[in-house]
């Protein structure tokens, strides 16, 4: 039985916030990042102390890829799990696509695909079509018989997409030189600069309470001003705080979820995190003058997508005698390998692939302070299309 591998590469995205109103449908955006959003879940349940990034619009868009190679029960799953219409949404991934790829956003986000296939492993024309129509995805061709080649290859390419910020997704141990036919990438690289800069000279040196308790000192950045921030609560009523910090631009952001009550820990609150969430919050979000303190800090992150991707009912890919991608080719493929990665970066200019953290800053004036002093999760979402592009959880600066 030959092999299908696939792995995903993210580094960060982050796209606007929550004025407006979405539909109530939702849009393949809302959709794919729901799917997004459960793998997350189920990720931070086995990493409930830990640091945590996922790209949901990530997860979406490799299945995506995938999609159109698969067929039968595969495919089914595939669909469902995405909660795609039966008759194949590449019309609309093609539209969410060119929306996150617009030129307004090119400056700060760089969205790069690429489909790796073994020198003369026939692919079906419409699979290799497909992809390119809807995510403007590069067709490689690589001699996997040569695992150290061509995860340098791969590797290369996928640094030069993330501006060096990703420079080793691949292993060669991870392809296999006689059955390896298809490694399938999609990099995401965000670079965006405060609307309101933290100054330098303000970022000191305070506490945060770990996940596991432990009290540390991270260096904070601070400042003073008006941020769009709300009160929110779970449906067993567990109340919690989100704050919108703006990029240059407005159309990027970064929404931070704290819980509003100390000993309440953030694993209360995440399984209630979807797309329906997010898009409540703009209804008790208010513009505020708060004093803001963001941790400066570097994180990165390795998850191993196929036990939640099973665990959500796509199980027939992984699997060697159920997997069918025979729209793809005709030879019989399965998924060997599902990965992603994230590296993130914040400080005072702003932020490198994505990530965020909040507290204090004293001033002659006395607005209120907001300290995201514990652990916290943020998301990064684009408006018009209500695309969830990342998420994280953040225990430890």
């Amino acid at each position: 039985m030959k092999h299908l591998s696939v792995f995903c590469l993210y580094a960060l995205v982050i796209l606007h916030g929550l004025e407006g109103v979405l539909p109530q449908t939702p849009s393949y955006g809302e959709r794919g990042s729901d799917l997004g959003i459960q793998v997350f879940q189920q990720v931070v349940r086995s990493r409930p102390l830990g640091n945590v990034v996922c790209s949901p619009h990530g997860v979406a868009s490799i299945l995506g890829m995938l999609l159109s190679g698969a067929h039968g029960e595969t495919r089914k799953q595939i669909i469902s799990g995405l909660r795609y219409k039966k008759n194949g949404p590449y019309k609309m991934l093609k539209k969410l696509h060119k929306s996150l790829t617009s030129k307004s956003n090119q400056e700060a986000v760089l969205i790069a695909n690429a489909i790796f296939s073994q020198v003369g492993f026939p692919m079906e024309q419409s699979f290799v079509d497909t992809n390119k129509a809807n995510f403007q995805s590069e067709t490689r061709s690589l001699d996997f018989g040569n695992p150290d080649r061509a995860a340098n290859e791969i590797n290369e390419w996928v640094n030069n997409k993330t501006k060096g910020h990703i420079s080793n997704l691949i292993q060669p141990d991870m392809l296999d030189s006689a059955f390896t036919r298809l490694v399938t990438v999609n990099a995401i690289y965000f670079k965006g600069l405060w609307k309101s800069r933290f100054q330098p000279m303000n970022t000191k040196m305070r506490p945060f309470t770990r996940g596991s308790g432990d009290v540390v000192s991270v260096p904070m950045m601070s400042q003073v001003s008006v941020f769009n921030i709300g009160l929110a609560s779970t449906p067993q009523g567990l109340k919690y705080r989100v704050i919108e910090l703006p990029y240059r631009g407005n159309t990027v952001s970064m929404l931070i979820v704290l819980p509003s009550d100390e000993d309440t820990p953030l694993s209360r609150v995440v399984p209630h995190i979807s797309t329906a969430t997010v898009q409540s919050w703009s209804k008790v979000m208010r513009m505020t003058k708060v004093h803001l303190a963001l941790p400066k800090f570097t994180a990165e992150a390795e998850v191993d997508l196929e036990a939640p991707l099973t665990a959500l009912g796509m199980t027939d890919m992984f699997s060697e005698d159920k997997a069918d991608f025979s729209y793809l080719s005709s030879e019989p493929l399965h998924v060997s390998k599902a990965l992603q990665k994230a590296k993130i970066v914040v400080n005072e200019d702003g932020t490198k692939a994505a990530a965020a953290t909040t507290a204090i800053l004293l001033t002659r004036s006395s607005p209120p302070w907001v300290t995201v002093d514990r652990p916290f999760l943020f998301l990064i979402r684009h408006n018009p299309t209500g695309t969830v592009l990342f998420m994280g959880q953040i225990n430890e600066p």
